[in-house]
Parts: C-alpha cells; sequence; structure tokens
C-alpha cells in the first residue's frame, strides 16, 4: 500500500479518510472561512501538503454536493497535482468561482480527491484509415 506524507497547514480541518466507507475517494475540507459574493472568484485554501508516490498524481474534483450547497464552480473543472508540488508550502488549493453569494465554513468539505497512476509512455501511429466504421455523432449517444 503506498504511503503518502501529509502535513496539515490548518488545525481547523479534520484529518483526512476516505468517504465514509462509501468511496476510494477522500473528502477536502476549506481551510479558512471564506465568503463570496456572486461573480468573485478565488483560490480556496484545503490545509494540506503531501508527498506523493513517485509515478503517482492526484485527482482533485469538487463533491457532488458543492454546487448545491454553496453556489461555487471549480473554475478549471479539475486539479492535477502531481509528486513534484510537495514542499513544506506547497497547500493544496481550490480555485473556484462563486455564481451566487455564499460563505464556506473552515472544514465545510468542498472536494475530494484520489490518486492514481501515471498514464504510462504511448506512442502515435499516423494511418490513412482506423479500419472501423464511423458511429456518427458526438460522445457515446452517436446523436448530434
Amino acid at each position: 500500500m503506498p504511503k503518502i506524507r501529509i502535513r496539515y497547514l490548518s488545525d481547523k480541518i479534520e484529518k483526512l479518510r476516505y468517504i465514509d466507507g462509501k468511496s476510494d475517494w477522500i473528502d477536502l475540507r476549506a481551510a479558512e472561512t471564506v465568503e463570496l459574493k456572486a461573480g468573485e472568484s478565488r483560490y480556496i485554501p484545503l490545509g494540506v501538503a503531501m508527498v506523493l508516490p513517485q509515478g503517482y498524481e492526484a485527482h482533485v474534483l469538487p463533491r457532488s454536493s458543492t454546487f448545491r450547497n454553496y453556489g461555487i464552480l471549480m473554475s478549471n473543472s479539475m486539479g492535477v497535482v502531481d509528486e513534484s508540488y510537495c514542499g513544506d508550502a506547497d497547500e493544496w488549493k481550490m480555485p473556484v468561482y462563486a455564481t451566487r453569494d455564499c460563505r464556506i465554513e473552515a472544514n465545510d468539505r468542498i472536494a475530494q480527491f484520489r490518486i492514481m497512476e501515471h498514464q504510462p509512455a504511448i506512442e502515435f501511429e499516423e494511418c490513412e484509415s482506423l479500419g472501423n466504421p464511423s458511429r456518427g455523432g458526438f460522445g457515446s449517444t452517436g446523436k448530434q
């Protein structure tokens, strides 16, 4: 089992743990109380710095209830923290945009993360045909 060295930069947040035994994602909490007006953006400190194992990265996303509860959107859609961001002051933060006035209290669960192995090295091979019929449309629906 990989070990992650963690430094807590706030005494206002609970220690990290898996999400109530329901998932392999781990909640991240606001490290300070933040008030935002509609249209404002800022980085919300999450109160942790970590040393991820070599060959791993963390995928940071908002919790499913974050928009409903606070009206904030993670402005980069998804954060990726690689193992090089590992210094004592390399605090994880969540960039947000407020769609309405809101107040986020210190220790509120606003984000979640999991660690993933880096994508293996790949090579692209250019060709004239992929050799498969086209489905048409977009994404998994095949509809335009």
